[in-house]
């Protein structure tokens, strides 16, 4: 006797909804017509309260245009994704490494915004659930509305997008026909529904259907929907404070949706639907309710309020010319696990109940909802799961944020999102300055002492260099020694220079060796700065004459190292050839003693020639050449307070980046200077400071300042004026400490409210389980977020500031042969395991 096949299957082709996708529009068995757009967001905690609002206002007037018996289905997938790491760039660094193995499959919620528009009819309108492609044996394929119809429609769809994109804020992106149905290498969006994923290979599953569950392949699905006017709270907003990153003195907004959208973390779709039927119809029917309610009131209690109810609708309707829709929203999340679908059920109940919703965890309803959430048939939704209400309060669902975004620029650094903990990508210098958002790529570091500003340089400076960048430090308190000793030890002392001075090893240069012999007018006028700062006090100018022989001296002595390969170019050498060849030379011109004093030239400058008290600092032996060199860091702070070694110092300075600035044609360049007042200090460092942060712009590259005091900026007029104003990125840090005068650092800094609320958040609501400190990153007033700063154990071990940490390090490296790599990758693991 044969088996009898007993199970009620179905193949998906006998029941599947759609007809054919042309001209990127989705036709469906009824004859519905349906136009899909992805939706771009604006980030989290980037918008205010009336940009909530004009983004309310553009929905409305865009729906407005559409005709009558149009579906607008909203469709937000939040879906849990890993990380992967990206390891496989070439010449990847160590440090880069370890970031991305630190992050590797990190979860984190990635989430896509879908738009269909639409368009029905008065009967299909009206179908109930017993009447859909589900219940029915077979579906018999209407007629096509008539031609005009459908032309109608694809105008107004035209001016809806057209209304939206205008905005600003929302950009809307027709779908194309592959997209939608899919290619040979990539799944369409009707594909990745019926696999609740986003992922461009996906595979179709079998859909189970059974009393109370519902499953999709593996995945068991849960329904919570707000379908009845009861469900809904008195009263909906355009958005809602977050209080986790609000402060009495600032304001953190969310959309009213957020909850159920990038705040509910767990697989989960979510599906609005406004219906526009006939707006005047509506209210007929509304006042024949209304009537009949009337006439009941005696025999019911209930009549009499429902009376009262339908009355209120139609007097708002009426006097402020609201139109009647009718609307429905559902949470859809699901799990591969029973057990984790109960904690699912109720984040989700949860999260509407912040909204003040009423929870309905709706079990029968959800093989008929699922189908009509199938992008293009919004016309099969089931017309008793709808409730009546205004266009207004519909779009308050609205999900109006999405989570952070990578930036598409092949440049950048590598932040953290604040909220998931999932790496992105930021370029915060050349796709702003491209877009026009900002017209330099200086910048201005503010941070409390504590607050991770070395930190986040350290993690900066180190990825610019990575791309490229020569990098020129000017540093107090050992801030970049453990970076500029790696870079040192990996180039085998190629680069990596750090200047710093100590008794047993004094800082010193040789400002007169350059490894191409090229001497040009900027370096020739560094040199004589140089001699005349040691020659003469600041208070104390030279004469005309006194200037024309330094310089003449200078050129004489340029012209002789040229031709002359035994004599080695040094301030040694230099000297001498003051006093023997140079003075034969003014004695030979009759220049007199009153117009250039060479013994008291000679007398004053002695001390820094052979056996003199500073011999050390212009006759260095080691023949570096700065121009070449990526990598250099002085470190001032024992010599800030030094009348003879600062000067000298940040002449040196300014004469390197000067030389890089010129002469690099097309390489980056980044001009750091860490607290910035004890540079402030010296006049000409001031000055330079003032004319670089006007200047660097033209010759590819950066001034950045970084300092911890506000009364810093506001003492000095240098910070205040060319500083501040000529710094297009802000970037700050934890500013609690002056919470009580951050107004006046909002003036200052000229501070939009908007990133007042966001600077006030920082480190408010931070993640206990991941250690990070977050920073704000403001670019010319248009653009600002908040990121976190996270990285792994060996970029830490790298970056660190403390000493004890740092001692361990170095300790450690000397121990295996000065391999400091290996011993912070030793250490890192140790770290790891404990």
């Amino acid at each position: 006797m044969p088996m009898r096949n007993t199970v009620k299957a179905a193949t998906l082709e006998s029941k599947f909804p759609l007809l054919t996708v042309e001209h990127d529009c989705i036709l469906s068995k009824d004859a519905d017509l349906s136009v899909a757009y992805r939706v771009e967001l604006p980030e989290l905690f980037t918008v205010t309260s009336s940009e909530y609002e004009a983004m309310h206002s553009a929905w409305l007037k865009a729906i407005k245009v559409l005709p009558n018996y149009c579906v607008i289905h909203r469709q937000d997938w939040f879906v849990e994704e890993k990380y992967k790491p990206e390891l496989d760039k070439e010449d990847i660094s160590f440090l880069s490494r370890s970031f991305e193995r630190h992050f590797n499959e990190r979860p984190y919620l990635n989430h896509t915004s879908y738009l269909f528009l639409t368009k029905t009819t008065k009967d299909r309108a009206r179908q109930q659930s017993n009447f859909n492609a589900l219940t029915r044996g077979f579906i018999i394929p209407k007629e096509m509305q008539d031609k005009e119809t459908a032309l109608k429609f694809l105008e107004s769809v035209g001016q809806f997008e057209r209304i939206i994109n205008d905005l600003g804020f929302i950009k809307l992106f027709r779908i194309t026909t592959d997209e939608i149905v899919g290619t040979e290498q990539q799944a369409g969006i009707v594909e990745k529904y019926f696999s609740l994923s986003q992922q461009d290979t996906t595979c179709l599953q079998d859909i189970t259907l059974k009393a109370g569950e519902m499953k999709i392949g593996d995945k068991y699905l849960c329904l919570h929907t707000l379908s009845d006017t009861e469900d809904l709270p008195g009263k909906v907003n355009t958005d809602t404070r977050y209080e986790r990153l609000s402060t009495d003195r600032s304001d953190c907004r969310l959309s009213f949706a957020a909850p159920i959208g990038v705040l509910l973390s767990c697989n989960h779709i979510v599906n609005q639907y406004i219906f526009i039927d006939d707006h005047t119809e509506n209210l007929k029917r509304f006042e024949k309710q209304a009537r009949n309610m009337h006439s009941l009131s005696r025999y019911s209690r209930s009549n009499q309020i429902n009376k009262a109810w339908i009355e209120d609708y139609l007097n708002e309707a009426h006097s402020y010319g609201l139109t009647s829709v009718r609307c429905h929203v559902n949470v859809m999340a699901w799990s591969d696990d029973r057990e984790k679908l109960s904690r699912i059920k109720n984040d989700v109940g949860s999260q509407l109940a912040l909204m003040e919703c009423k929870p309905r965890h709706n079990t029968v309803d959800a093989p008929t909802l699922f189908w009509a959430g199938i992008p293009g048939n919004a016309g099969d939704f089931p017309a008793e799961e709808s409730f009546y209400t205004f266009i207004e309060q519909a779009l308050c669902f609205f999900i109006g944020e999405t989570n952070y975004k990578s930036s598409p620029s092949p440049f950048g650094i590598k932040m953290v999102d604040r909220l998931t903990g999932k790496p992105l990508h930021v370029d915060i210098s050349d796709l702003p300055m491209k877009k026009g958002i900002i017209t330099n790529r200086n910048k201005f570091v503010l941070g409390p002492s504590g607050s991770g500003k070395s930190f986040f340089t350290n993690h900066m400076v180190r990825q610019y260099f990575e791309q490229g960048t020569h990098v020129l430090l000017v540093d107090t308190g050992n801030s970049y020694q453990g970076l500029c000793e790696m870079i040192n030890r990996k180039t085998k002392g190629e680069d990596g220079v750090y200047f710093t001075y100590t008794e047993q090893n004094p800082i010193a240069f040789n400002p007169f060796y350059t490894d191409d012999g090229v001497f040009d007018i900027e370096k020739r006028e560094s040199i004589k700065t140089l001699i005349l700062t040691l020659w003469k006090r600041d208070n104390e100018p030279p004469t005309r004459a006194e200037e024309v022989a330094l310089s003449n001296a200078v050129s004489k002595y340029i012209d002789l190292i040229k031709s002359d390969d035994a004599i080695k170019p040094s301030f040694n050498t230099f000297y001498e050839f003051v006093k023997t060849s140079y003075r034969q030379m003014l004695i030979d011109k009759n220049v007199r003693e009153k117009d250039f004093d060479i013994d008291n030239f000679l007398n004053v400058l002695e001390p820094y020639y052979l056996g003199g008290e500073y011999d050390f600092l212009l006759n260095s032996d080691k023949e570096l050449d700065l121009l070449n060199k990526r990598f250099i860091v002085f470190e001032i702070d024992a010599i800030k307070d030094h009348k003879i070694l600062f000067p000298v110092v940040t002449i040196i300075i300014m004469e390197t980046f000067i030389n890089k600035m010129r002469r690099l044609k097309g390489i980056r360049k980044q001009f750091i200077c860490e607290e910035a007042w004890k540079a402030l200090s010296s006049p000409n460092m001031a000055d330079y400071l003032k004319y670089l942060y006007k200047t660097v712009r033209k010759f590819f590259g950066e001034a950045i300042v970084v300092t911890q005091e506000v009364d810093d900026i506001i003492s000095s007029p240098v910070v205040k004026d060319a500083i501040i104003n000529n710094s297009d990125c802000k970037i700050l840090l934890d500013q609690r400490k002056y919470m009580n005068k951050f107004d006046a650092i909002q003036e200052l800094l000229g501070l939009t409210d908007k990133e007042r609320t966001q600077i006030l958040s920082i480190n408010m609501s931070n993640n206990p389980s991941r250690l990070y400190k977050e920073v704000w990153i403001g670019l010319g007033g248009a653009q600002s977020a908040v990121y976190a700063t996270e990285v792994s154990a060996a970029e830490y071990l790298t970056y660190t500031t403390e000493e004890t940490e740092k001692t361990e390090v170095f300790q450690l490296a000397e121990k295996l042969g000065g391999n400091l790599e290996l011993a912070i990758k030793q250490l890192a693991e140790r770290k790891q395991n404990n």
